[in-house]
């Protein structure tokens, strides 16, 4: 009996072991599970990402670009691009042969950067390069969308510039008003499925991104295809190197049209910065003749000459104060109204030393020498040599266009002054938010408007040659050499023709430019002029009737 009772007692120690071993060895699960969905969760839960994601950034769509009646200058176009992530190839061996042969620079960072996770094989495939890449990549190369920027107007290109790989914006507008067009990128997770070994990207966004604002330009898309058309077809017609136009509203400093030629596609591969230029804004030049307009203006306001006044021209050349000055053609005496229309050097020259040095300050209240405030990137202020370092001869050179140079917006902008009674015009490339439509309030009166009368009734004696029917045109021609290894080249010239097309309340500055055409014995009457003319005649009947 006792030896039974001793053997239960027994059994119920081994039983009482074995229960406080498993009890123990439940606690122990417990605490080990503890410790590691606990304790070490997040590094087990960062070992896991690092297998099986990883995180890069996608730029949104950028906003767009739109001429002043909403037409688009600009589109996002949806493109693929390739990428790689080492850690997970399947095919290491395949992958990196086929990297080596036709993307060396990826294959040497693979093996230059071992511990990287991500890789772009090439971003914003072209077609054919997609359809390559379908055809021969191994499974290890996986394709993401991404936003293309695509322009369908490339002569506006050198005014709306353009955007790099990660679509921010590196030149023109698309880089003055980047922060309001390119909104913040999107950090994108891309997660693999453990079956398929095969990258997501649904519910991929790990961080929004924020998009942009649209622009809104003064453009008008209609007059630029036009100017842009005719300004081509009489480059082409004289063999010309380069050409421009402008179009200006001169009441509220409007830019209706800026065409700069020629001008690289946006689209294509970018061969030359050259052709990325916008000229109307960088390009500096004494533009000779049309700069006796403004010399006018002072002499008519400074009130040192009326235009009926007689002007000895003499003949072909003369001496002033020791400096020969000649004509470009013989001319007599005439009066004041009719030097500008000859473009008598002898005679702006003999009315400019009466200005003296006060034509230096008219020349500065048209904005010569000073940006235009436009804002754009690149602009120059361009040059008026002071009074401080004039030669015997510089209040000569000055009247009819040397020692002083600028851009063909300064051009624009000074006839814009004058077309608009006297009073200041700055120029606006952006539609205000408010009203698209509105009528900037006139600047400061810079000029009398005795003295804009008489020099508009000058200038129409020049503008009537290149008549536009029903419209009160005037102008002013110029013709220069240009400047070539430090010297006056003769065979190298630039044609400029500023003009005021205007009828009631409507009123545009029209400024067209040709440099350096084949033959060297054209003259601005001949080539500028004309292009002015068949602008003109079709930028009047698509305002008006279109």
């Amino acid at each position: 009996m006792l030896k039974d009772r001793s053997a239960v007692s027994n059994f119920k120690i081994r039983v009482f072991f074995v229960f406080l071993f498993f009890v123990l060895l439940f606690f122990l699960v417990i605490a080990r599970l503890f410790f590691l969905q606990v304790v070490r969760n997040q590094f087990f839960t960062n070992m896991a990402s690092q297998q099986y994601d990883f995180q890069f950034f996608i730029t949104p769509p950028r906003s767009q670009i739109f001429d002043r009646n909403n037409f688009p200058l600009t589109y996002n176009k949806k493109v693929k691009s390739a990428f790689v992530a080492p850690h997970e190839f399947r095919e290491k061996e395949k992958t990196m042969q086929f990297l080596h042969k036709n993307y060396p620079k990826v294959y040497k960072q693979i093996n230059d950067y071992p511990k990287r996770k991500f890789f772009w094989v090439e971003r914003k495939l072209s077609e054919e390069k997609l359809s390559f890449l379908e055809k021969n990549k191994t499974e290890d190369i996986n394709f993401i969308e991404e936003n293309q920027r695509f322009y369908p107007i490339v002569s506006l290109a050198p005014l709306i510039g353009f955007t790099n790989i990660d679509n921010q914006g590196i030149s023109g507008l698309e880089l003055l008003y980047n922060g309001q067009l390119a909104g913040s990128a999107a950090m994108i997770k891309a997660e693999k499925d453990a079956r398929a070994k095969k990258y997501y990207f649904t519910k991929m966004v790990e961080e929004d991104g924020l998009l942009g604002k649209d622009l809104h330009l003064t453009i008008d898309e209609k007059l630029q295809a036009l100017a842009n058309a005719e300004l081509e077809e009489a480059i082409n017609s004289i063999g010309a190197k380069e050409g421009a136009v402008v179009i200006m509203n001169p009441q509220n400093g409007e830019i209706l049209a800026m065409v700069s030629y020629p001008a690289a596609n946006p689209n294509e591969e970018i061969k030359s910065l050259e052709d990325t230029k916008n000229r109307i804004i960088s390009d500096c030049f004494e533009f000779g003749s049309v700069v006796k307009a403004f010399l006018a203006l002072a002499a008519l306001e400074k009130g040192v000459v009326t235009p009926e006044e007689i002007i000895d021209c003499e003949g072909k050349s003369t001496y002033i104060d020791h400096f020969l000055v000649t004509n470009w053609k013989s001319v007599g005496k005439i009066s004041f109204s009719e030097v500008l229309q000859h473009s008598s050097d002898v005679g702006t020259a003999k009315v400019a030393k009466r200005v003296g040095e006060d034509l230096y300050k008219y020349y500065r209240k048209l904005g010569l020498g000073s940006l235009t405030g436009l804002g754009f990137p690149g602009e120059r202020s361009g040059f008026v040599n002071p009074p401080g370092k004039w030669s015997r001869s510089s209040i000569l050179v000055l009247s009819f266009g040397y020692e002083l140079n600028g851009t063909l917006l300064q051009i624009a902008r000074a006839f814009s002054i004058i077309a608009n009674e006297g009073y200041d015009v700055r120029p606006k490339i952006v539609l205000d938010e408010k009203d698209s439509k509105s009528v900037q309030a006139k600047g400061e009166k810079l000029f009398s408007d005795r003295a804009i009368s008489q020099l508009k009734d000058i200038l129409q004696t020049i503008g009537e040659k290149y008549k536009v029917s029903g419209f009160r045109v005037m102008g002013k021609t110029g013709t220069a050499r240009l400047l070539d290894h430090g010297h006056y080249s003769k065979t190298k010239h630039i044609y400029t023709f500023a003009g005021i097309v205007e009828k009631g309340d409507y009123k545009r500055v029209v400024v067209t430019f040709i440099k350096e055409p084949k033959s060297a014995s054209l003259w601005a009457s001949e080539t500028a002029a004309p292009l002015f003319q068949k602008i003109a005649e079709k930028m009047v009947l698509h305002e008006r009737l279109g």
